[in-house]
């Protein structure tokens, strides 16, 4: 019996439920977005913003992967469908966390559904939910390295958002060395320099993200 070591049996196991949930989404027409970021670096506040730009034209429902529903509460209180995935203290999402949630969810009733994973740079990357986009969120604060030092969560986006830009000025905050490290990872990658404390970047981000969302309806 050939000796196959315990993480692969574990990754492997998760992407074919994330493959499951895929199939699950698609019937249901729905775009998925799996939301990354450090703590602190602005999943909450970008999410906000989407349903405040997308709201009128995309039923839009929130999963958030915390052991409290702090980030969810004011989602609700517009009368957006949220669902806590409690994760004991685990530092990621996993595929089987999202299959778990679903029932909570009328995803025939949505157009974009958007998944908070936990704040870390690390964990989220390894483990596949099904999502169709991969949206990773780097801030101004945590520094121009951070391609450098978590090349693996930077390699599996499909987008990239460099939040706080308004702060770029005052931390010195090297754009080219960052997008170099980005670049070197995933060529090409969909880049948008936003603040959603001033609003700066946030139409063309959401722009490219009615386009998928055109793109997903028409299957």
């Amino acid at each position: 019996m050939p000796n196959i070591p315990v993480v692969e049996t574990i990754l492997n196991v998760n992407d074919q439920l994330a493959e499951q949930n895929r199939r699950i989404f698609d019937r249901a027409g729905v775009l998925v977005l799996n939301v990354m970021a450090s703590p602190g670096g602005g999943k909450t506040s970008t999410i906000g913003k989407i349903i405040d730009a997308l709201r009128a034209e995309a039923r839009i429902g929130v999963m958030d992967g915390d052991i409290v529903a702090i980030d969810l509460e004011g989602f609700a209180a517009q009368g957006i469908p949220v669902s806590l995935i409690n994760t004991g203290g685990n530092c990621h999402l996993d595929a089987n966390m999202v299959h778990s949630a679903l029932p909570s969810m009328d995803l025939d009733a949505l157009d974009l559904l958007i998944i908070e994973n936990v704040g870390n740079l690390i964990c989220p990357a390894a483990f596949k939910l099904g999502s169709h986009v991969n949206v990773v969120i780097a801030s101004v604060p945590e520094g121009a390295d951070k391609p450098y030092k978590y090349p693996a969560m930077f390699r599996g986006a499909d987008v990239l958002l460099l939040n706080k830009m308004d702060l770029a000025e005052y931390m010195e905050f090297d754009v080219p060395y960052f997008r170099h490290g980005v670049e070197v990872l995933n060529p090409g990658l969909a880049f948008f320099p936003i603040s959603c404390r001033t609003g700066e970047g946030l139409d063309a981000w959401i722009d490219w993200l009615r386009a998928r969302l055109a793109e997903q309806a028409r299957g």
